[in-house]
C-alpha cells in the first residue's frame, strides 16, 4: 500500500564513529548548525536506509539551554519525500507535513551553506502545529525535505534566531564537533 518501507537504522551514539557510520551511505544531507548555539551539545545521530539504497534519511540531535527555561533538545532531519522520520517525530499521522505551504510567508528561516549549496542559501520554514510538547517546522532544502523539531514547544523560539547549517556530508566539513551524552529523543 505504501511502497517499500526502508529499514529505520538503530540510532547512534554521539561521537566520530557515530557520525562516520551515517556518512558512510548518506544519499540526504546530514545537517548540523555552526556554529552550534551557545553551550549545545551533538548528542546523536539516526538514519533510515540499507547498504544498498544508501541512507535516504538522516538526523542529527542537540541539546542544550532551552531559550525561556530549563534544557532543549533539537532534531533536525533531511529526509527524502515519503520516508516519514521527519513526521515521526513531529508527531504526524503521516511523513507528509500536510498543507503548510498555502502561499503564507514562512514561519522561520535558516542558511544552509556547503560547497553544494553553492556559496549558501535561505531556506524558508513553515510551522507544522502538530502537539503542544514541541514546536516543528518544516521546509524543502537541496529538493529534500527539511525537518526542525523542538522540544519543549517554547523551544520553537530558537528558530526565531537566524541560524546557519551545514552539510557534513561536504568535503572539508571536519568540524570539531562538541558531543554530549546519548539523547532519547531518536529512540521514540
Amino acid at each position: 500500500m505504501h511502497g517499500a518501507v526502508l529499514p529505520r537504522q538503530p540510532s547512534k551514539r554521539p561521537g566520530p564513529e557515530g557520525l562516520a557510520a551515517v556518512l558512510r551511505d548518506a544519499r540526504v544531507p546530514v545537517w548540523t548548525p555552526w556554529p552550534l548555539p551557545p553551550a549545545w551539545l551533538v548528542t546523536g545521530f539516526a538514519a533510515v536506509g540499507d547498504e544498498r539504497s544508501g541512507t535516504r534519511a538522516a538526523a542529527v540531535a542537540l541539546s542544550g539551554p532551552g531559550l525561556t527555561s530549563g534544557p532543549a533538545d533539537l532534531v533536525l532531519i533531511a529526509e527524502q519525500p515519503g520516508i516519514g522520520l521527519g513526521g515521526h517525530h513531529a508527531g504526524l499521522d503521516g511523513g507528509d507535513p500536510g498543507e503548510v505551504f498555502d502561499g503564507s510567508p514562512p514561519d522561520a528561516k535558516i542558511d544552509v551553506s556547503g560547497p553544494a549549496a553553492t556559496c549558501g542559501h535561505s531556506v524558508p520554514l513553515w510551522a507544522v502545529g502538530t502537539r503542544a510538547d514541541r514546536a516543528v517546522y518544516v521546509g524543502e532544502a537541496m529538493g529534500d525535505w527539511l525537518w526542525a523539531v523542538l522540544w519543549p514547544a517554547e523551544a520553537g523560539v530558537l528558530m526565531l534566531e537566524r541560524q546557519n547549517l551545514l552539510d557534513l556530508r561536504e568535503p572539508g566539513m571536519d568540524l570539531d564537533l562538541p558531543y554530549g551524552a546519548h539523547s532519547p529523543r531518536l529512540e521514540e
